[in-house]
């Protein structure tokens, strides 16, 4: 299976999930989020980040005056809860790998919240692909370039849409301009989740 639209060597499968299967990862998201309340983490400048965070899976990132690391519990010193099937179907449909990814972040965009231009670099094998999940409204991604600078390109991506960055595109910069609020009708409250399967360990 490929990718229908290439930005800046990231793949993107637009309309991969159905309706009902959106409906079942957030479903699924809801015992996460039970089992591990969403954080709004600080940056190591103490700075608030603007979307909120759980996770799933062996480990998870976290972000604290410490920095940018994973973590094999919650912060209440529990383990996070495994990352569920419904997500690991979406892994094994376009990973093209046969290892199984041993974290989950799960990002919450509200009205206003963003993502500023970063790289996936807190790995230990960078050679392993990246796959995330769109659900919700709809987001305004936008890919660099692997060192900063440079021209960059920019997609809508729609609820359902799954993107993978992996060989030279997996530490390309990459980030959430904007979400258009209320575009979708999945989330009763509004706003965007955000799923990205990754090899931590």
């Amino acid at each position: 299976m490929r990718p229908s639209v290439d930005l800046n060597g990231v793949g993107i499968w637009k309309d991969l999930l159905s309706r009902v299967e959106q409906e079942q990862i957030v479903n699924d998201l809801r015992s996460v989020a039970k089992a591990a309340p969403f954080q709004q983490y600080e940056t190591g400048r103490g700075h608030k980040m603007s979307v909120r965070m759980t996770g799933a899976g062996d480990v998870a990132w976290v972000s604290d005056r410490r920095g940018y690391r994973y973590e094999p519990v919650q912060k209440s010193g529990v383990d996070w809860p495994k990352i569920p099937d419904t997500v690991l179907n979406v892994w094994n449909a376009v990973s093209g790998i046969d290892r199984t990814p041993d974290s989950c972040l799960v990002n919450y965009y509200g009205q206003g919240a963003c993502m500023g231009l970063h790289q996936d670099k807190d790995e230990a094998d960078l050679k392993w692909p990246v796959v995330s999940i769109s659900l919700g409204d709809d987001a305004l991604f936008r890919v660099g370039q692997v060192t900063r600078g440079g021209p960059t390109q920019s997609v809508w991506l729609r609820s359902g849409d799954v993107a993978v960055l992996r060989k030279e595109a997996r530490l390309a910069y990459h980030g959430i301009d904007r979400i258009k609020f209320g575009t979708s009708s999945l989330l009763p409250d509004g706003g965007r989740i955000n799923v990205t399967l990754r090899v931590a360990g």
